[in-house]
């Protein structure tokens, strides 16, 4: 497998992709929003196709959705930090407007874990690895 991407369909998108681009910093890209597209009247600013390209090889793909969504557990996103620092502040940012499901801790694999469901419902499992 070359790469793994996440592709996210959120209500809000636009919102939710900004927010986003706060925590994780790096460069939207790609944008094509439904204005103008057959098939989508009425849904003018929504996002068809967005990316967030995060350092090199970082990229997570958005899109608004287009029919009922149901919010599930089934798929989480994990990040490995590379600092302490950089670790906390995604997890602080994650956090606000979201639900601490296992605080910042010291595990027992010796890496320093995290897990938290966003404002948008999306499960995020933090990491920083062997930090004792």
């Amino acid at each position: 497998m070359i790469t793994l991407r996440s592709h996210l369909f959120l209500e809000n998108c636009r919102e939710a992709l900004e927010g986003y681009r706060q925590i994780f910093g790096g460069e939207i890209r790609n944008a094509q929003l439904s204005d103008g597209i057959e098939g989508f009247k009425g849904q003018e600013g929504k996002y068809l196709h967005a990316e967030l390209h995060i350092k090199d090889h970082c990229v997570l793909y958005f899109a608004d959705v287009f029919r009922p969504v149901v919010q599930g557990n089934q798929i989480w996103l994990s990040i490995e930090a590379e600092n302490d620092e950089e670790l906390t502040r995604i997890f602080n940012g994650l956090s606000e407007g979201g639900e601490v499901q296992m605080p910042l801790e010291v595990t027992f694999w010796g890496a320093k874990y995290g897990v938290v469901k966003d404002r948008n419902g999306i499960t995020w499992e933090l990491n920083l690895p062997n930090t004792q």
